[in-house]
């Protein structure tokens, strides 16, 4: 038997902890995501809750997983692919992370979510403005799947972006 160390799990988690590296090397995982990726894997070799848990517990004091982490880089990634912060808060939460945590992450975009929305709408339907009301609802709808509040749509949609006058 391996005794105990610092960095290493105790006696009989040591499938949990090569499994969770194993997953952590691939891609940041939020402590629910892992949790659960976990339990599926080993539960044949029937690890128990408890040593997740404690496992994860482990992960995190070392720096190993990360929310904040995590959702900084989620959030970032999602920003790059054109969603807005209603659908990447719905996406966060449904993974598991804290509400506070997601807002206070999504507010550093606070300023360039009309930008972004602007891009999103550009890179779908052009330069150019909807010229009647049904093209503007096409792009609306599009806006907001995409996650932006009706306010952003509404600015994008009525107010010439930077370069236009």
């Amino acid at each position: 038997m391996r005794p105990a160390s610092d960095h290493g799990p105790p006696p009989g988690q040591a499938d949990i902890w090569e499994c969770a590296l194993g997953l952590l090397a691939r891609r940041e995982h939020t402590a629910l995501e892992l949790h659960q990726k976990l339990r599926e894997k080993l539960r044949a070799r029937g690890c128990a809750d408890s040593d997740i848990a404690a496992t994860l517990a482990r992960l995190r004091e070392q720096g190993l997983q990360s929310d904040d982490r995590y959702t900084e880089a989620y959030a970032r990634a999602r920003v790059n692919k054109g969603y807005g912060p209603l659908h990447i808060l719905s996406e966060l939460r449904r993974r598991g992370v804290a509400e506070g945590l997601a807002e206070a992450c999504l507010s550093r975009y606070k300023a360039d979510w009309r930008r972004l929305a602007e891009a999103a709408r550009r890179k779908k339907f052009g330069d150019g403005l909807a010229g009647d009301y049904q093209e503007q609802g096409r792009q609306a709808r599009f806006l907001q799947q995409r996650g932006f509040s009706d306010s952003q749509i509404r600015d994008c949609l009525h107010r010439p972006s930077e370069g236009e006058s």
